[in-house]
């Protein structure tokens, strides 16, 4: 079978799994719970693929919960206070987001390490504070009752049917979840094997030397970090939608720490590592939870143990070759 073959029946696989085999399961079994779960996992492999974008031009980033945030209320606001289509709402969240990002993406992507991370890491908290200061999004009251998203038409067809005439709303919602992930990862991949995801890459090894042979570095760095944030406006709108409520703390500063571990963990030389990191990181973090006292202490024994004999995540490990003519 050759390489191309091979790729084509591992996506084949993936999509059955995600699309047909995993809510199948699910509904066969009546784990409505578990469902609900993989929709969260797929959303936050979509706003932590953002970080990883970041991390491949060379960038710590710890503040995408910002943007997360920023879109969860720009649909939110749009939806209840405006009357207007969830689906209108989500290009539109995610389109401002990237827009604020370019605003702040210029003076701060100029800086590097710890230095950029620090900031990056305050952009949530500030964030918070200014949605809870403002009178459009309810202050600390947060925005409630959102309802289901409604139908899509075009020219008279029904695209998506409305979620609230849905037998299974779960289902809807993991269906989104499944085919934003798909759609994002897919554009990842073409964007990371593309030349513009070559040129990104030189920021990543040396930036002066990228910009010695041409290579636009600022106008790389924003476009990069507005992708980013786009993903994480979107994903944060997707789940006002799921939860039906918005309010400042909805993603907090952990949350941007954890998008990170997430990408560390599926590897950070991978671009589906974080759909992977996401996966592992969030079902392992709930099997903790019956150590007790001890999760923590197991928890940072994973990660210490995590760097030291696979410091390029999980999708660095290689299963042994089989020998002979098998």
């Amino acid at each position: 079978m050759t390489a191309t073959a091979k790729k084509a029946a591992g996506v084949a696989v993936f999509l059955f799994a995600v699309l047909v085999a995993v809510p199948g399961v699910l509904l066969h079994f009546g784990r409505g719970d578990l469902m609900s779960v993989m929709t969260t996992v797929a959303l936050l492999s979509v706003i932590s693929s953002g970080v990883w974008l970041t991390f491949y031009i060379g960038r710590i980033n710890i503040g995408q919960g910002a943007y997360a945030l920023t879109g969860g209320y720009v649909s939110a606001v749009l939806v209840v206070k405006y009357d207007m289509l969830f689906w209108w709402t989500l290009p539109i969240a995610g389109l401002f987001c990237a827009a604020v990002s370019v605003l702040i993406g210029l003076p701060i992507l100029r800086l590097r390490g710890v230095y950029f991370a620090m900031v990056t890491l305050t952009l949530t908290e500030v964030a918070r504070l200014f949605f809870q200061a403002l009178p459009l999004t309810n202050g600390p009251s947060g925005i409630t009752n959102i309802p289901p998203p409604k139908a899509l038409t075009l020219g008279g067809v029904t695209v998506i049917p409305d979620f609230a005439e849905l037998e299974n709303l779960r289902l809807g919602f993991y269906y989104l979840a499944a085919v934003m992930m798909i759609l994002c990862f897919a554009g990842m991949w073409r964007l990371v094997n593309s030349r513009l995801g070559f040129l990104c890459r030189s920021l990543q090894q040396n930036e002066e030397l990228a910009s010695s042979i041409g290579v636009n570095v600022p106008y790389l760095r924003v476009l990069a970090y507005a992708i980013s944030s786009f993903l994480g406006g979107v994903g944060g709108a997707v789940f006002a939608a799921i939860v039906q409520s918005v309010y400042p703390s909805s993603f907090p500063i952990q949350e941007s720490v954890n998008y990170m571990l997430y990408c560390f963990l599926g590897g950070l030389n991978y671009v589906f590592g974080p759909m992977l990191g996401t996966l592992v990181l969030y079902f392992g973090w709930d099997a903790l939870f019956k150590a007790g006292e001890y999760q923590l202490p197991i928890f940072a024994a994973a990660l210490i143990a995590l760097i030291l004999f696979l410091p390029n995540g999980l999708l660095s490990l290689r299963l042994p070759k089989r020998s002979g003519g098998g």
